[in-house]
């Protein structure tokens, strides 16, 4: 084979001074820039690229754009190697390098083609069918050699080195689409003024203008597509967005964009992304998708040579390519035609035209004799002959004769189907047209279509009405577009008579050619019953590959519109859903990966606390002080029990910023909260602070945390670290959507304040010395639950009397800028005192011997009543989750309950996670009664307590259980007490 064996010597748009080697399956070839390896690769002559999915079937290039559904390739090697990469949209680098997949040991010989032997098993559902019995196969069996044949290609399974963005972009006019229609429309939009957005998927814009022989204005359609593409890059209010897909449509009018930067590279240039995801916001958008050329079905016609005849003529005028020496157009179109006549001009002797129809317009056989085309009209191709690559085909003629065409190239044309994907992603319903046999978008809530996926397959029809709709849209944003001057274009004839059936055609019938799918496969799966086109979808897997059913889904529809005795419209469509192609999982994560997935996040009282020596943990997106070692310490339950026993005895600071803050403000602001808590809000007075607990809407507990009445219609939450975030979400979601009307604001304050519990006897003493006439922080004037905003030294300062140890407790607010300050003034201020910091793990030790709830136990599975705190749900208002809370299965008196637990032999450790079982009973799932939640040493008790969820737990108090340990294969015999441990009358909290 001489390179570039089939290039011809002139034309396309490639740039022959720029020779481009690559790779493929490791045998290098010749292209130029402006190809696609699927084109570098025709032109290379190769047409075996791949093997099909379920059979191995010998597979060629079919298409020249998106929707291919054969050739699948695995690019690059390493950490950047990529599977499944269309081919046909692959732009060429110099050095790139492509292998096919799903074969083994190689491309011309895989040994998986045996399934081809064996496809009289491998029918349609046969998984459903083959692998029920025996059971005990499953797990040993069946699952493995299904999971090893699941899949295609092979993803890297080392850290992707590229970087990808996420950026935002926001216009009047959104345009999805670069040929004819989408140039009409951006241009109409562009010259009125309007900020407008064009998005094409090519590297080129033009479309169809670029693979086909026509002429506008008296210039070529790519020089007429090329003029227009300069006239709007020169319009300051307009972007041209090339390489990139609009992939799904969101709700206000929010569209989902795909901009590769990169991909056409080697590697990306430094500080440059891969690719970028665009979130465009468009007040209106023009949908000049195009339409998809149908493929027909009949035997055998997937075989390496058979490709759709609009990509041979694409493939011809745009990258100077001969698909093949002898071609053969099988069409029931017009347009298959125009590609028998576009090969014969640049000297390729055309072998034949069988079309399907007996009567075609008298120019298309005047032209064929002209050009010496032999035409057989009344046709069918119902077999094609050859290995790995097209030989002959088989005709049955319209009296029934048979005639065998040696060719290299099987052309084919079963009409266009508009690409209609994006509108149903705006909840447009598809409707047929019986006129067109097509399906058309239709209630696009606002959007507008042009062109061909609009039905308006002819060129001059795609120009007026794409100009027609940017004109409209540039109207509707209050701008006027000039006049649109029609450009002169030449005729062209599509008509179409569609043909579903080949009838008796030799061989498998493909229909879906990515998933194997034959015409057989529909019509078995009518037979048994799934004659939803839903239900079709998933037994036979049509429309399911990285094409989305692009070239299949029609034909699919009629095939089971004929097996079922009703009409496509009968039959219906399944929707599309985004995205439209595939998209790398790196494009959606974008710079949140590794580290930066979740940032860390410091408080502002991180640099001292690492000055003196603190331990950290991870909670949620922060780092805390996990503790504060001192010198002589070696262990850390050591210096816990210190930092708890000098904060009961005297006096202890710990940064608690982490907390969530959200501030809520309006008038409606209290009966807001009354609808989210499932206490009363609204009688708190101003200056006070009250505990609440929030549900989901299922009734479970969400949230707990305290909310603060800092001024009238002023309310300060405060929430927990993990669950900050989604108590954010959920008051949003309750404001927007659930309750628009109210007058209430809320927003996330969290980072915006430092906040220091400053907690023990000595606590008020401290805060008086720090915060001098400031404030009054007697019991008398701030007394338990009280809160106030007050100025301290020239900045606005928060104090709430809250306590999560037990003791006498105060929370100190002040701008996180001064948060650093704070502390070091505190420890300063504190010396006289003893004053300590502690971290965490001192806070969760005196929280459980006081009894307080906390993650552990508001797990998303516990209810108000299991943690004891059922008597706050007021009868008197509605909340969220007050009905399902209500739920039988939630006020069952047998539902696990909090406890406190101690050893009974008080030498004993607990551990968290042990189950709980009764004394003598047999360890097994069916005799759990429940399990410890959270365990600690207690160094005021001397021995280790816990919380737990026990079964009727509230009433069993004094009742002995066994705690078992099924990870430690341990177990300890405990007693059942008031969750409260430690000065259960709270003496100590209102000192």
């Amino acid at each position: 084979m001489n390179a570039q064996s089939h290039r011809l010597g002139t034309g396309g748009l490639i740039d022959r001074q720029r020779a481009l080697t690559f790779q493929f399956d490791a045998r290098c070839f010749t292209g130029y820039a402006g190809d696609t390896l699927a084109s570098a690769l025709l032109a290379n002559g190769v047409k075996l690229v791949g093997r099909s999915f379920k059979y191995h079937r010998p597979r060629g290039i079919l298409t020249a754009g998106s929707e291919e559904p054969n050739a699948l390739v695995e690019l690059r090697t390493g950490a950047r190697r990529e599977p499944n990469t269309r081919a046909t949209v692959v732009e060429l680098f110099g050095g790139l390098e492509a292998s096919s997949q799903n074969r083994w040991p190689s491309l011309a010989f895989d040994v998986g083609a045996i399934n081809s032997l064996l496809s009289p098993i491998f029918v349609a559902g046969f998984y459903y069918k083959t692998f029920m019995w025996p059971a005990a196969f499953w797990e040993k069996v069946y699952e493995p050699l299904i999971r090893r044949a699941a899949g295609l290609g092979r993803a890297s399974e080392q850290i992707d080195p590229d970087t990808y963005e996420k950026p935002h972009a926001f216009c009047d006019v959104l345009v999805v689409g670069g040929g004819a229609a989408g140039l009409a429309a951006a241009l109409t939009a562009g010259r009125s003024g309007a900020r407008v957005i064009l998005c094409d998927e090519d590297f080129v814009l033009g479309g169809r203008l670029n693979g086909d022989r026509r002429e506008i204005d008296g210039i070529s359609g790519a020089d007429w597509a090329q003029r227009v593409a300069a006239e709007l890059e020169s319009l300051l209010d307009v972007r041209v967005m090339r390489r990139t897909t609009v992939f799904g449509a969101y709700d206000g009018n929010t569209f989902g964009a795909l901009e590769r930067v990169s991909d056409h590279l080697p590697t990306p240039p430094s500080h440059q992304p891969r690719q970028r995801m665009w979130k465009i916001v468009a007040k209106r958008v023009v949908l000049a998708t195009g339409a998809i050329e149908r493929p027909l079905v009949f035997g055998d016609n997937d075989r390496p040579g058979v490709m759709m005849s609009a990509a041979a003529r694409t493939y011809l005028h745009r990258y100077g390519v001969a698909v093949g020496q002898s071609p053969v157009v099988f069409t029931a179109t017009d347009d298959g035609w125009a590609t028998a006549f576009d090969l014969a001009r640049a000297g390729i002797a055309v072998r034949a035209v069988v079309d399907t129809r007996t009567k075609i317009s008298a120019s298309l056989l005047t032209d064929a004799k002209q050009t010496g085309i032999y035409t057989l009209l009344g046709s069918q191709v119902i077999a094609t002959h050859g290995s790995h690559g097209l030989t002959r085909v088989t005709v049955r003629k319209h009296d029934g004769g048979i005639e065998h065409l040696k060719t290299d190239v099987l052309c084919m044309s079963g009409g266009w189907s508009p690409n209609i994907a994006l509108s149903t992603h705006l909840g447009g319903r598809p409707r047929w047209s019986d006129e067109l046999s097509v399906f058309l978008p239709s209630d696009l809530r606002g959007a507008m279509v042009a062109g061909a996926v609009h039905g308006s397959f002819t060129l001059a029809a795609a120009l007026r009405e794409g100009a027609a709709a940017g004109a409209e849209a540039a109207r509707s944003v209050g701008h006027e577009a000039p006049a649109w001057s029609a450009p002169k274009v030449d005729d062209e004839l599509s008509a179409v008579t569609p043909c579903w059936r080949v009838a008796d055609s030799k061989g498998k019938a493909f229909v879906d050619f990515q998933n194997d799918v034959t015409s057989d496969d529909v019509t078995l799966a009518a037979r048994e019953g799934f004659t939803s086109v839903e239900h079709l979808k998933r037994y036979t897997t049509l429309g399911m590959g990285t094409d989305q059913g692009r070239t299949s889904n029609i034909n699919g529809l009629a095939f089971l519109a004929e097996a079922t005795g009703r009409t496509i419209p009968e039959v219906g469509t399944t929707v599309f859903r985004p995205p439209y192609t595939p998209v790398s999982f790196g494009a959606f994560v974008g710079h949140h990966r590794g580290k930066e997935f979740r940032p860390t996040r410091l408080t502002a009282g991180h640099r001292w606390a690492t000055e003196r020596g603190a331990t950290f943990v991870e909670a949620a997106q922060w780092l805390r002080a996990q503790w504060f070692a001192e010198p002589g310490e070696t262990d850390w339950l050591q210096t816990v029990n210190r930092e708890v026993k000098s904060v009961r005895s005297s006096v202890g600071v710990c940064d608690v910023s982490t907390l969530g803050k959200i501030d809520i403000q309006g008038k409606d602001a209290a009966t807001f909260l009354d609808r989210v808590y499932i206490n009363m809000i609204s009688t708190l007075p101003v200056g006070k602070t009250r505990y609440g607990i929030m549900l989901r809407e299922d009734g479970f507990v969400m949230d707990d945390g305290t909310t603060a009445h800092i001024a009238p219609g002023h309310y300060v939450m405060s929430t927990t670290t993990v669950n900050a975030g989604k108590v954010m979400q959920h008051l949003e979601h309750a404001r927007q959507v659930i309750w628009p009307e109210l007058d209430v604001q809320i927003v996330s304050v969290t980072e915006q304040w430092a906040q220091y519990a400053i907690a023990g006897p000595n606590s008020r003493r401290l805060l008086e010395r720090l915060l001098g006439d400031a404030i009054d922080v007697s019991n008398e004037a701030f007394p338990y639950l009280a809160c106030a905003e007050f100025s301290w030294r020239g900045m606005r300062a928060r104090l709430f009397r809250v306590s999560f140890s037990g003791e006498l407790a105060f929370e100190l607010a002040v701008p996180a800028r001064y948060g650093d300050a704070t502390i070091r003034e505190l420890m300063a201020v504190g010396k006289e005192w003893g004053v300590i910091p502690y971290g965490t793990e001192a806070l969760g030790v005196m929280r459980i011997e006081k009894g307080h709830v906390a993650g552990n136990e508001l797990n998303g599975m516990t209810t108000a009543a299991d943690l004891g705190l059922g008597r706050m749900m007021s009868t008197k208002k509605d909340f969220i989750g007050r009905v399902l809370a209500g739920r039988p299965g939630l006020v069952d008196a047998n539902r696990a309950t909090l406890v406190g637990l101690r050893p009974v032999d008080r030498s004993k450790r607990l551990f968290a996670g042990s189950h709980f079982l009764a004394m003598g009973a047999k360890v097994a799932l069916s005799n759990d009664q429940g399990y410890l939640t959270s365990v600690a040493f207690s160094p005021m008790l001397g021995h280790w307590i816990g919380l737990g969820l026990l079964a009727r737990g509230q009433a069993r108090v004094g009742e002995r259980l066994r705690a078992y340990d099924p990870l430690r294969s341990g177990e300890t015999e405990v007693e059942v007490v008031a969750p409260v441990f430690f000065d259960p009358e709270g003496a100590r909290l209102k000192g």
